[in-house]
């Protein structure tokens, strides 16, 4: 039995497969939101369907079959019509593989955005805790000296 992926609420999908679940597969903020801005937007719902039904076999098929009744039956000179149709049609299809290159170069851009920003928090993150416990391993030295000979030290300079 096939397992087919089905839609959370929250985005993610599910396989499901008889009555075990498989783990949710999960997507990068990035990609949940650029779906997001796709789905409300009637233009690109509709590039993308187009762009998904021309980068299918089934178009390659309806295409074999159009052209070749084209020249077999409907023209006896079926060559400058079937010509300019197939250019229309190329500048066309030429079109909607700009669109998605474009749709996925701003994919591209807006989640290394979104990785430099987490990285940067995490940098930050890890710098305070690293200062911290250098903080703190001065305080414990300082108190283990100090109860061993009774006299105080110095702080110890921050790297």
């Amino acid at each position: 039995m096939n397992a087919r992926p089905a839609r959370v609420a929250n985005g993610t999908q599910e396989a499901r497969s008889g009555s075990r679940l498989a783990a949710p597969t999960l997507h990068h903020p990035v990609v949940i939101r650029l779906d997001a801005q796709r789905a409300s937007d009637v233009q690109l719902r509709l590039a993308d369907a187009i762009t998904a039904f021309v980068g299918s076999m089934p178009f390659v098929y309806i295409h074999v079959v159009a052209f070749g009744l084209w020249m077999l039956v409907f023209e006896q000179s079926p060559w400058p019509t079937l010509t300019l149709g197939v250019s229309l049609e190329a500048i066309f299809l030429s079109t909607f593989v700009m669109i998605g290159q474009n749709r996925q170069a701003a994919f591209q851009q807006a989640k290394a955005d979104h990785e430099f920003a987490e990285e940067e928090q995490e940098l930050k993150l890890n710098t305070e805790l690293t200062r911290e416990i250098h903080s703190l391993t001065v305080q414990v030295h300082q108190h283990l000296i100090n109860s061993g000979t009774g006299s105080e030290t110095k702080e110890l300079p921050l790297p």
